[in-house]
C-alpha cells in the first residue's frame, strides 16, 4: 500500500468506530490502513484469513487502535449478523460502514444459470443492504453515521463479460439514493464510491500491460489509480467535513468516464 504520509488528517475520524467489508486486500486493505492512520477504531471482515491476519500485524505497530479482524462470509446472512454484532461489541459501537466487498469475476451470458445469478447477486449486492441494516441501531444510538457503498465504473462504460456484476453495481447506486432518503432525518449519510480501474493485484490478473496502457490512454489523467487514492475520497466522505454530502455517487476514475 502507498505511504500515508502527507495525506489529509481529519480530526473528526479519530476514535470513530469503522467497519470495512472486504478489508483484507486490494482497495479494502488501503481503506483499513487509511482509517487506522486517522486514529479510528477499525474492524474489518474478509474470507481471506491469512492476508487479513498479516494486515493486522503490519498495522498494529504504533497504531492508536489495533484493527480487529473477523472472518465472515457475507453471502451467509446469519454469519453477517453474528460477526457484525461481535464487531460492534469490540469497537464499542459503529459510526461508519464501508461496503467495499465484491467480486468481478468475468462471465458470458450463456454461462449464467439461475444458481449463478443468485450467487453473484449475493456476492455483490445483497450483503450491502443487510450490512447497512445491521449497523443502523448503533448509528441511531450514536446520533448519526456514514455509510459508503462501493459501486463501479464498469456499468457506466458497458464493459464486456460483466453482466451480473454490472447489474449489481448499477443497483447499488439506487440503493444508496433510497437509503439516503430514508435515513437522512436520523443524521445518517449514505453515498456511493465509484472507482475506476484501481491498480491492485486482482486487477492486474485481468489486464495485460497493453490493456493497462489502454485504460490510462482513455483517462483524462496519466497514471494508475492506487488504493490510497480511493481511500482519500472515502476518508473525506466519512468525515464531518462531508456533513452535508449524501445520496450521491462520487467518482475516483482519473476522468475515464
Amino acid at each position: 500500500m502507498n505511504d500515508m504520509n502527507n495525506r489529509a488528517v481529519y480530526p473528526s475520524l479519530a476514535g470513530k468506530r469503522v467497519i470495512v467489508t472486504g478489508g483484507g486486500s486490494g482497495i479494502g486493505e488501503g481503506l483499513v490502513e487509511a482509517f487506522v492512520a486517522q486514529g479510528a477504531r477499525v474492524g474489518f471482515v474478509d474470507i481471506a484469513e491469512e492476508a487479513s491476519a498479516a494486515l493486522v500485524t503490519r498495522l498494529s505497530a504504533g497504531a492508536a487502535h489495533t484493527p480487529v479482524f473477523r472472518r465472515c462470509d457475507l453471502t451467509d446472512l446469519d454469519d453477517l449478523a453474528r460477526v457484525f454484532a461481535e464487531l460492534e461489541s469490540a469497537l464499542g459501537g459503529v459510526d461508519i460502514l464501508v461496503n467495499n466487498a465484491g467480486n468481478d469475476d468475468r462471465h458470458g451470458i450463456d454461462d449464467v444459470t439461475p444458481a449463478y445469478w443468485d450467487e453473484r447477486l449475493n456476492v455483490n449486492l445483497r450483503h450491502q443492504f443487510f450490512a447497512a441494516k445491521a449497523v443502523l441501531p448503533a448509528m441511531k444510538r450514536a446520533g448519526g453515521g456514514s455509510i459508503l457503498n462501493f459501486g463501479s465504473i464498469s456499468w457506466h462504460l458497458a464493459l464486456n463479460d460483466l453482466v451480473l456484476y454490472q447489474t449489481c453495481k448499477a443497483a447499488i447506486e439506487g440503493l444508496t439514493r433510497s437509503l439516503a432518503r430514508d435515513l437522512g432525518r436520523q443524521n445518517i449519510r449514505v453515498n456511493t464510491i465509484v472507482p475506476g480501474n484501481v491498480q491492485t493485484p486482482r486487477q492486474e490478473k485481468w489486464y495485460t500491460p497493453e490493456g493497462e496502457a489502454e485504460i490510462v490512454a482513455a483517462q483524462c489523467l496519466d497514471g494508475r489509480i492506487q488504493p490510497s487514492d480511493v481511500a482519500a475520497l472515502v476518508l473525506f466522505l466519512a468525515s464531518d467535513d462531508a456533513k452535508m454530502c449524501t445520496g450521491h455517487d462520487y467518482f475516483i476514475d482519473a476522468g475515464w468516464r
